[in-house]
């Protein structure tokens, strides 16, 4: 099957599709957990998971709300451990030290005991109070491995160094991956749990790690599915920092090309370098009989062994048997 990242309008009446039941070690039967990562959160956190809870109250889902605080150093912590006793739903895993945004879903997603699990922020910027419909598609849609929000503007700060480096970070993933990506590291998706965990292990601790389980899901043939989402002015500090994480961003994106698919980033430019070597040659021949210029043997040699390498990984990649093949 093809890679296929759709941009879903779908005006399908989801309320009526049958909960998808699972089961975790304890019994406990679930259809989603929301993982929440908390930082610093203390003034607007309650009314996030009170939003959240109230949509899935409404949904006839089985749920439950994770919400990890990442070693706040507010009251965070206090506010979500005296909120579980007004919501039942809620469940409070608190770390020791800051491992990062992408910790703390890792961590989530492997102490989840829903079939379905969706990532959100705790920062009023994400429409929470449509995750039962992301959750419906996922049950409605069985070859759909994981449903997007496709932001519709940018609300974060630096805007206008924000929005063209997200532009030409997102073009470079959509070449390398092969297909559309209508918004790479959109913090709300929702995705089939026993799909996702062959992956988590490959999460980065920041805030790429939603660029790492697009990327992942899209290499590996898992389809993907996006829907158009609002996005708001985030509430409090953001902790995004625009030299580090763009870097960041771009970085993990040639890694898990390189991971799933090597010769996409290896074989272009060992191509060139050969190509190039090739017409010095014959220049070489031409102006300087007999001789062939240095820098022309080192054109060569480059491209020879950025070919070796790339095929050598790519070796490497196809001789894995550690990833499913999604659910077609």
């Amino acid at each position: 099957m093809a890679v296929t990242g759709r941009f879903d309008h779908s005006n399908a009446d989801l309320s009526r599709v049958p909960a998808q039941i699972s089961r975790d070690n304890n019994g406990t039967t679930l259809d989603v957990t929301v993982v929440l990562p908390c930082y610093n959160e203390q003034a607007h956190v309650l009314a996030e998971i009170e939003r959240i809870t109230a949509a899935l109250d409404t949904s006839g889902l089985r749920y439950e709300v994770l919400a990890i605080d990442d070693a706040s150093t507010d009251g965070t912590l206090q506010l979500l451990r005296e909120a579980t006793g007004r919501c039942p739903h809620l469940r409070v895993l608190a770390f020791h030290r800051n491992g990062g945004s992408g910790t703390a879903r890792r961590i989530g997603t492997l102490q989840a005991r829903g079939g379905i699990v969706v990532w959100t922020d705790a920062d009023m910027t994400y429409p929470n109070e449509r995750i039962p419909e992301f959750v419906r598609l996922l049950l409605s849609q069985p070859q759909v491995d994981q449903v997007v929000g496709a932001r519709t503007s940018e609300q974060g700060s630096h805007k206008f160094l924000r929005v063209p480096a997200k532009w030409l970070i997102r073009k470079i993933a959509e070449r390398l991956a092969g297909t559309r990506i209508p918004d790479l590291n959109s913090g709300l998706r929702a995705f089939r749990r026993d799909v996702s965990l062959p992956y988590l292990r490959l999460l980065p601790p920041g805030f790429s790690c939603v660029t790492t389980i697009t990327m992942a899901f899209l290499h590996n043939q898992h389809d993907v599915q996006y829907v158009p989402i609002d996005y708001a002015r985030r509430s409090g500090t953001s902790k995004f920092h625009f030299v580090r994480d763009a870097y960041r961003y771009i970085l993990q994106v040639l890694r898990m090309v390189m991971y799933f698919n090597p010769l996409k980033v290896l074989m272009p430019p060992s191509l060139w370098l050969l190509a190039v070597g090739t017409a010095k040659i014959g220049y070489d021949l031409v102006a300087h009989p007999v001789r062939i210029a240095t820098n022309t043997v080192l054109l060569l040699c480059a491209g020879l062994i950025i070919g070796a390498v790339a095929l050598l990984a790519d070796l490497i990649v196809r001789s894995r048997i550690d990833w499913p093949t999604g659910n077609r």
